[in-house]
C-alpha cells in the first residue's frame, strides 16, 4: 500500500472520531437528530477507510453500503449486527435530514454512541490484520 493511500485511511478514522466527538457535543445540547446525523458519519467515514484499504471505493453512501455488505460483512469481516447497526443509522440520517416532522429522542440515540465506538474499533481492527 502507498504512502498516499495510508494517510487517507487514517484521515477518514481521524473524522471517524472526530465525527463521534461531535455526536457526544450534540447529545449533551440536546440535538438528536444531529446526534444520529453525527454517528453516521463516524462510521461511514470508518466503512470508507477500510474499504479503500481493501481497494473499494464508491462516490455514493448507497455505494458505500453496497460494498461494505459486499467486501466485509457477506466475507465474515464483520458481524450481521453491525451492517443492521449501520443500515439503522442510515436510516436515521436520511429520516432526520429529508422528512418532515421528524425527531428522534434521547432514549432511542444515547445508546447509539457507545455502539458507534463499538462499531468503529471493530473497523480498525481489520485495518491492522
Amino acid at each position: 500500500m502507498n504512502e498516499h493511500k495510508r494517510t487517507l485511511i487514517a484521515y477518514r478514522f481521524s473524522r471517524a472520531r472526530e465525527a463521534l466527538e461531535e455526536a457526544r457535543i450534540m447529545l449533551k445540547a440536546e440535538h438528536y437528530n444531529q446526534c444520529a446525523s453525527r454517528l453516521y458519519y463516524a462510521c461511514f467515514y470508518a466503512v470508507s477507510a477500510v474499504l479503500l484499504s481493501k481497494g473499494h471505493s464508491a462516490s455514493t453512501h448507497s455505494g458505500i453500503r453496497t460494498l461494505f455488505n459486499q467486501h466485509l460483512v457477506h466475507p465474515g469481516l464483520v458481524t450481521t449486527e453491525l451492517s443492521k447497526f449501520y443500515s439503522q443509522l442510515f436510516d436515521a440520517r436520511q429520516s432526520s435530514d429529508y422528512k418532515d416532522l421528524f425527531t428522534i429522542d434521547l432514549a432511542l440515540v444515547e445508546p447509539w454512541i457507545e455502539q458507534t465506538e463499538i462499531f468503529i474499533q471493530a473497523l480498525e481492527i481489520l485495518i491492522q490484520e
